[in-house]
């Protein structure tokens, strides 16, 4: 009887393992979430080239693990790619764009919204959550602050009333792998995230949300004057720079054009 005993124990934990080594982060797909056209540079790179345009990119990322699937913002909405010249937002200062709709490019990929296991928010603003409707049985990751913060303003996020709010208070690691890691860097907003992405051959990646706009914010540690707070923004990019020495990982600054371009984007994905 012992040695059954010991026999079907070792049969089980075998089996555990085996499902642990299978489970793994494979694939992430960057998606074309839109464009803004900001007005005035200076905007969210004070002193820099003051009442100048400004084009940036808006990614969105989906991510497949054998857990499930991730998508990381929902971008700008759908909606707005049926408007020749655009949606002019926050009082003038941005016109918004789409070339392709989200749902489209999801199609592309085989996936519907209903086969989006999570969908995490870097924060609340409609360039990050304007497709969020589409995704009512998704569960979604943000702050705990982010979220009280967003649904006491005017513009509230587009939740399903059924949909599953999973309200974090800092680091979340998202498949329970180590994998794919929400960091609490608020400052932006006052529960913004960014992402690390551990993929297994391109490397480890920062997904940086608006936690810095572009390169040369990045470079001068500039901070937005419409930032909730300025302290936060300096210490979340400070954490930034360190777990990105500690991983060796790549920064991708979401809203930086010129690195965008360079981005390998769906069908297309990196693992």
């Amino acid at each position: 009887m012992t040695r059954l005993l010991v026999a079907l124990v070792s049969a089980a934990l075998s089996v555990t393992t085996a499902g642990a080594a299978h489970a793994e982060l494979q694939r992430l797909y960057v998606l074309d979430c839109g464009t803004n056209l900001g007005k005035d540079q200076s905007r969210w790179s004070p002193g820099v080239n003051e009442g100048k345009p400004i084009e940036f990119s808006d990614n969105c990322y989906l991510i497949r693990h054998t857990k499930g699937l991730l998508l990381w913002d929902t971008g700008i909405s759908d909606a707005v790619a049926a408007m020749p010249n655009g949606l002019v937002t926050a009082n003038g200062a941005i016109i918004q764009s789409r070339a392709k709709t989200l749902a489209a490019q999801l199609t592309g990929l085989g996936v519907k919204p209903a086969d989006v296991t999570y969908v995490a928010v870097s924060h609340t603003h409609g360039d990050h959550v304007g497709n969020i409707a589409l995704f009512p049985t998704s569960t979604v990751l943000i702050q705990g602050a982010e979220y009280e913060w967003a649904m006491a303003g005017q513009n509230k996020p587009a939740f399903a009333a059924t949909q599953k709010i999973e309200k974090l208070a800092g680091d979340h690691d998202v498949f329970g792998d180590g994998s794919v890691m929400i960091l609490s860097t608020p400052g932006h907003t006052p529960g913004h995230q960014s992402l690390l992405v551990k993929l297994p051959k391109t490397g480890n990646l920062v997904l940086s949300g608006d936690a810095v706009h572009f390169q040369d914010n990045w470079t001068h540690k500039r901070v937005p004057s419409m930032n909730t707070s300025k302290d936060q923004t300096v210490a979340s990019l400070e954490r930034i720079a360190k777990v990105l020495a500690d991983e060796k990982a790549t920064l991708w600054i979401n809203h930086d054009k010129p690195q965008s371009a360079t981005l390998r984007y769906a069908p297309g994905f990196y693992e």
